[in-house]
């Protein structure tokens, strides 16, 4: 073989494999993203954690916004729409969520905070938004959410003027859902 054609084969072989990593890569992105919003709070991507620090001294406003697609037939709304609590105290709020056909469909919530900054430091302990919920034909069912905002978020010069957060919740039809509950 010719050094023109070792050359060129080194060539292919490398542009191969350089366009087989890109091909994984684009595979990998989607969760590789998902991973970063959630240990970094990126793009209001909420915290999870097991429990709340305590409350300490100052209040922060909350406000809960409810959105369904068109394509799933429910009713779903907070509770209440907003609530002043500490920096670091364990709050429970909840949303309300009917379905209005009368056979069983599947749910799946997103959620966001914003202001974005703000996403690193508001911390679910406890949401509906983790799995897919199932209601009955004409069901109506009383979700709980349990979160606290991290008393960091007034250290943070990016975070300390912030006094109201809204936690925004869309929920979207499943296809594949599972056993009605």
């Amino acid at each position: 073989m010719t050094t023109i054609a070792m050359r060129n084969r080194t060539v292919a072989t490398r542009a191969a494999l350089f366009g087989l990593a890109m091909l994984a890569l684009a595979f990998a992105s989607v969760p590789l993203y998902r991973i970063f919003c959630a240990v970094t709070g990126f793009d209001g991507t909420t915290m999870k954690a097991d429990a709340a620090p305590g409350a300490v001294a100052g209040q922060i406003g909350v406000r809960f916004d409810a959105n369904i697609d068109p394509a799933l037939p429910w009713k779903f709304e907070p509770e209440q729409a907003t609530v002043r609590i500490h920096p670091g105290q364990r709050t429970t709020i909840y949303y309300h969520a009917t379905n209005y056909t009368a056979r069983a469909t599947t749910g799946q919530a997103v959620f966001n905070v914003s202001p974005a900054q703000a996403g690193q430091y508001f911390s679910k302990i406890e949401c509906f938004c983790f799995t897919e919920q199932t209601l009955k034909g004409g069901e109506n069912v009383r979700m709980p959410v349990v979160f606290f905002v991290d008393p960091k978020l007034r250290t943070d010069p990016a975070t300390r003027d912030i006094d109201e957060i809204t936690l925004s919740y869309t929920f979207y039809p499943v296809e594949t859902g599972v056993a009605v509950r």
